[in-house]
C-alpha cells in the first residue's frame, strides 16, 4: 500500500482547527488561548527537529549517536518531572530520584524488549531503540510525576498522621502505606486505563500509525500489544522506584518526618 505524503501547507489546514479552537477560547475567555497556542507552536518545532535529528542518525546508525540522544531524552524527561510537581523535593533530590527511576525502568524494559522480544540486527538499531524508548520514556514521566506529586502533596497535608503513627512506634514504611498506595494508584492509573480502553474505546497511536504507513493490522496489533505491555511494566517500576525513593528521602536516619525537605509550591 502506497503511503501518502502530506505537504506542509495540508498540515497547515490542520493547523487552523487549533487557530479557531484558541480564538475560541478567547472570546469565551476560557483563558487558554495562551498555552494552547504555545503548546502548538512547541510541537511543530519540536517534531520538525526531532525529525532531521532521526534522518541523520538513521542514515549513520553509530551507537554512540544513538546513546546521546537517548541521554538527552532522559535529562529533558527528568526536568519535566519536577517541572509537574506542585510541591517538590529541595535541591538536586526532585531532579536525581525521578530520573533516576526512569532510567533504570525505561532503559532496562528497552533493552530487554530490544534483545529478547524484537531482536533487531544490531539491537540499538535506531529505527526501533528511538521509538520504543521515546514511548516508555513519555509514559514513565507521567506516572513518576504523578506518583511524585500525590506522594509529596500527601505526606505534607498528613503530616500530624504521619507524626503520630510514628510516636506509636511505626516504621516510616508503615506510616506511609496508604500514602504510598494511593501515590502508585495515581501514577498507574493512566497506563490501566489506556489497556482497558484499547481497541475498544481507542485505537492506541503506535497501531493507527503503522496500520496508516501501510502494514498488515495482524502485525501492527501485535508490536502495539507489545508495546502497551512493556510501557504498563516500565512506568510501574518507575512509579515503584520513585516513590520508595521519594519516601525514604522525606524522613532522616532516626525516621523522623522532615518536611523542610519539600519546597513551597
Amino acid at each position: 500500500m502506497e503511503v501518502i505524503d502530506l505537504a506542509w501547507w495540508k498540515l497547515g489546514l490542520a493547523a487552523l482547527l487549533t487557530l479557531a479552537l484558541a480564538v475560541a477560547g478567547y472570546l469565551t475567555r476560557l483563558g487558554i488561548t495562551r498555552s494552547l497556542l504555545i503548546a502548538a507552536a512547541r510541537t511543530v518545532i519540536q517534531l520538525a527537529l526531532i525529525g532531521l535529528v532521526l534522518e541523520a542518525l538513521f542514515a549513520s546508525s553509530a551507537f554512540y549517536w544513538i546513546a546521546l540522544l537517548a541521554l538527552i531524552m532522559l535529562l529533558v524527561a527528568g526536568r519535566e518531572v519536577v517541572a509537574r510537581q506542585s510541591r517538590r523535593l529541595r535541591g538536586w533530590w526532585a531532579f536525581g530520584i525521578g530520573t533516576g527511576a526512569m532510567f533504570v525502568s525505561s532503559f532496562t524494559v528497552t533493552v530487554l524488549a530490544l534483545t529478547v522480544v524484537i531482536g533487531p540486527e544490531p539491537w540499538y538499531a535506531p529505527q526501533y531503540a528511538i521509538p520504543l524508548l521515546g514511548m516508555l520514556l513519555g509514559n514513565t514521566m507521567t506516572g513518576v510525576s504523578l506518583a511524585l506529586d500525590r506522594l509529596n502533596e500527601s505526606v505534607w497535608r498528613q503530616r500530624a498522621v504521619i507524626e503520630n503513627r510514628l510516636m506509636l512506634g511505626q516504621t516510616w514504611q508503615l506510616a506511609l502505606e496508604d500514602i504510598r498506595r494511593e501515590a502508585m494508584r495515581s501514577g498507574m492509573m493512566p497506563s490501566i486505563n489506556a489497556m482497558a480502553a484499547a481497541g475498544i474505546v481507542s485505537l492506541p497511536g503506535m497501531m493507527t500509525g503503522q496500520i496508516l504507513a501501510g502494514s498488515p493490522p495482524a502485525l501492527a496489533v501485535k508490536y502495539q500489544i507489545l508495546v502497551m505491555l512493556i510501557i504498563t511494566a516500565s512506568t510501574g517500576f518507575g512509579a515503584l522506584m520513585a516513590v520508595s525513593w521519594g519516601g525514604r528521602r522525606l524522613f532522616d536516619e532516626r525516621e523522623r518526618l522532615r518536611l523542610d525537605r519539600l519546597m513551597k509550591p
